[in-house]
């Protein structure tokens, strides 16, 4: 994945440059685009985010109602969000390894470096995971699933009550992981900004004009 690739190379240059912590925290993202995830790569970080707030909100308010007709709604959607997810990770994965568009270099030390291409790593594959499972989870249950309600997509497991089952149940914890690795990623860009200082978070904030 570019995200990890880019990571994977500040590791091994922090080696040979160390730290440049002078020139990094001077730098003013709002107005040096070298310092600055590409447009495209900070619409589709922050359309992620929103697609996996909105899954959450629509699972959770299923089992708030008693109406069979909302739930199904409020299951569609949870379902739809999910496949835009994974989307999104393709176009961002894309996105990322087209030619000049290199990444930021955060000027990281070494173990932060090897931190973020952890939790990089581990977002991405849950990002992914998910929705598959919940693809299969579908098809295993019985239902055929439509991108947006009207491109079929293929079936991915047979029918089979016993495998929906345990796919429910992976699906949920995984689901819990996501969103504690979600908040542990959003307090690690908070404590960037506001303890140690430096431009991560904004780097992947809209430019201001």
């Amino acid at each position: 994945m570019a995200d990890l690739i880019d990571i994977g190379r500040s590791v091994r240059e922090c080696h040979v440059r160390g730290r440049n912590d002078v020139a990094y925290h001077g730098a003013d993202p709002d107005h040096d685009d070298s310092q600055r995830h590409s447009p495209a790569t900070i619409f589709l970080h922050w359309a992620t985010l929103l697609l996996i707030l909105l899954s959450a909100a629509a699972i959770f308010g299923r089992e708030l109602v008693d109406d069979k007709a909302v739930q199904g709604m409020l299951m569609n959607l949870h379902r739809q969000a999910g496949l835009l997810v994974f989307i999104l990770l393709l176009l961002r994965i894309m996105v990322r390894a087209l030619p000049g568009n290199p990444g930021v270099d955060h000027g990281l030390p070494f173990f932060l470096r090897l931190m973020a291409l952890a939790s990089h790593g581990f977002i991405y594959l849950l990002l992914a995971g998910l929705p598959l499972m919940g693809w299969a989870l579908s098809n295993a249950r019985g239902v055929d699933v439509a991108l947006l309600g009207w491109a079929p997509l293929p079936r991915l497991v047979a029918t089979d009550p016993d495998l929906a089952d345990t796919l429910a149940d992976v699906h949920e914890w995984a689901a819990w992981v996501l969103y504690a690795v979600v908040a542990v990623h959003a307090g690690a860009a908070l404590w960037h900004h506001h303890v140690r200082k430096d431009q991560v978070l904004r780097t992947m904030l809209p430019q201001r004009k």
